[in-house]
């Protein structure tokens, strides 16, 4: 028989508990004592020592397992898997060296096309992975072009975490709020991709004119490549095709969600599945391998490509969260939320749209600012109840807090290094190479791009507020529209300038 499952103790001493183990665990992410897997697997047993030690039932391990998002856990380990493969054919490498040789010609453009890759790439792969792929080809394009490293460097990572802003799988923090909301890949789409754009047209026009300014005219001198040949070439055609295919599966079956009622884990296991048996069918074919080379080649992608330590990371932080919903913790904070908001709707006298801008507000600026300073997964994990707590409170469309929370996590890792997983990434592997980005020197650039995007949101929103979704989208797409078109004048302007000069 099943052992009976013990409730959580839900009095002050047990959430002040809870409460201490997630600043705790914010404060030594943000000072990187340790590693983060670490830190947050020695929070959880500290809880369950509280819960089998003390009166002070926390979590007990038989409720655990509710606590654990499984739609978040396998989607983020089904992607990761179908890159993988995806990888083998060499794609990634062929993609950026073709932009690259169309717009060699002019250096500047060339790295700004590259920032748009990089952000396009986040929003349909997630922008962990596609700086894993960039990055290394970020590198080889600043060596090739004679690039200021932190000028080429900082802003592909910004368009990184801008791109993932964008849609459901771009960002983890998006993978966690579509999940806990019950918001679908298009919907995601559909409300943030004007806004993130005229975000990469900002940090277009800004980037270029900084390498402009720091190379002179040889951001516009046309450069050779420095061996020989068309470079990386597709290695696998046969298996590209096939993963074309099932990648179009997969995001048919991402934007179909509403319709079909799939969580967005089910077309990601199906499509990393496939792509494991077609790259297995088709090694066998062509190599005949023996029993444990083939074994090899799935676990080849299992062990190397899945990150399994951001997995780990994420089920554990899970459990920590759970306990914080278990014992009443989140419904504390989800009340003084709500107080703040009924205090600044009396104090201004606020109507039913201002008060849900206010609180839209103190959603996106708060995660914004606290997205800088500590990695914007526990900060997401833990507001999502809360602002699910606050919604059945407000008036009209307060959806509108969803997107508020998911472009103040995503945005404001900009602002520092250790704001966003992707930062750490692509800061590790430059500095693997040799160009190592100071922590100031991160944050100069950082917070001047947190802010602006940031202040971008806040117009965002309160348009969907006044305007309503469809009004502002199509609002916004006038804007973006001679956004664009000033942009295109700009850069022929400048690079008449400088080839002049």
């Amino acid at each position: 028989m099943h052992a009976e499952i013990v409730a959580s103790t839900t009095d002050p001493v047990s959430q002040l508990i809870v409460g201490v183990l997630l600043v705790s665990l914010f404060a030594v992410l943000a000072i990187e004592a340790a590693h983060r897997v670490l830190v947050v697997m020695s929070a959880v047993a500290i809880l369950w020592t509280v819960t089998y030690l003390t009166p002070y039932k926390l979590l007990p391990l038989e409720a655990a397992s509710g606590a654990l998002d499984i739609n978040v856990l396998l989607l983020l380990a089904a992607m990761m898997a179908l890159v993988g493969v995806l990888k083998e054919t060499g794609v990634f490498a062929w993609a950026v060296e073709r932009l690259l040789e169309k717009f060699g010609s002019d250096p500047a453009r060339a790295i700004a096309v590259l920032w748009w890759f990089t952000a396009i790439a986040s929003a349909f792969v997630d922008n962990v992975t596609t700086v894993i792929f960039v990055t290394p080809i970020v590198l080889a394009t600043v060596r090739r072009l004679g690039a200021p490293p932190i000028l080429v460097i900082i802003p592909t990572i910004m368009a990184a975490n801008i791109g993932g802003t964008a849609t459901l799988i771009g960002d983890p923090p998006n993978i966690m709020i579509g999940s806990g909301a019950g918001l679908t890949f298009l919907e995601f789409l559909e409300e943030l991709t004007i806004p993130t754009m005229l975000m990469m047209c900002a940090l277009h026009w800004w980037g270029v004119r900084r390498l402009r300014a720091a190379m002179g005219s040889a951001a516009d001198s046309p450069k050779q490549a420095d061996e020989p040949g068309r470079g990386p070439e597709i290695t696998d055609p046969g298996l590209l095709t096939w993963l074309g295919w099932i990648s179009l599966f997969v995001l048919v079956g991402f934007i179909t969600h509403g319709m079909t009622g799939m969580p967005a884990a089910v077309p990601a296991v199906i499509g990393a599945t496939a792509a494991l048996l077609v790259q297995d069918y088709r090694y066998m074919r062509a190599i005949k391998p023996t029993h444990e080379e083939r074994r090899h080649g799935i676990l080849l992608v299992l062990e190397k490509e899945i990150e399994w330590p951001t997995l780990t990371f994420f089920a554990f932080l899970f459990i920590l969260v759970g306990a914080a919903v278990g014992t009443g913790l989140i419904s504390t904070l989800a009340g003084a939320l709500q107080s703040a908001i009924t205090g600044g709707r009396e104090t201004f006298g606020l109507g039913d749209a201002g008060t849900l801008f206010l609180a839209a507000l103190l959603v996106l600026w708060v995660s914004g600012v606290l997205s800088a300073f500590m990695d914007n997964i526990p900060f997401v994990a833990v507001s999502i109840p809360i602002i699910a707590t606050v919604i059945t409170t407000m008036p009209g469309d307060a959806r509108v807090l969803w997107w508020a929370l998911s472009l103040g996590a995503c945005l404001g890792g900009n602002g520092t290094p250790i704001g966003a997983s992707a930062n750490v990434t692509t800061l590790g592997l430059a500095e693997r190479e040799g160009v190592r980005i100071t922590f100031r020197e991160f944050m100069a650039t950082g917070l001047k791009v947190m802010g602006f995007t940031l202040v971008v949101s806040t117009v965002f929103l309160g348009g969907y507020i006044a305007l309503g979704s469809d009004r502002v989208a199509e609002v916004g797409g006038v804007v973006l529209a001679v956004a664009l078109v000033l942009l295109y004048r700009s850069e022929i302007s400048a690079s008449r300038k400088f080839r002049g000069a």
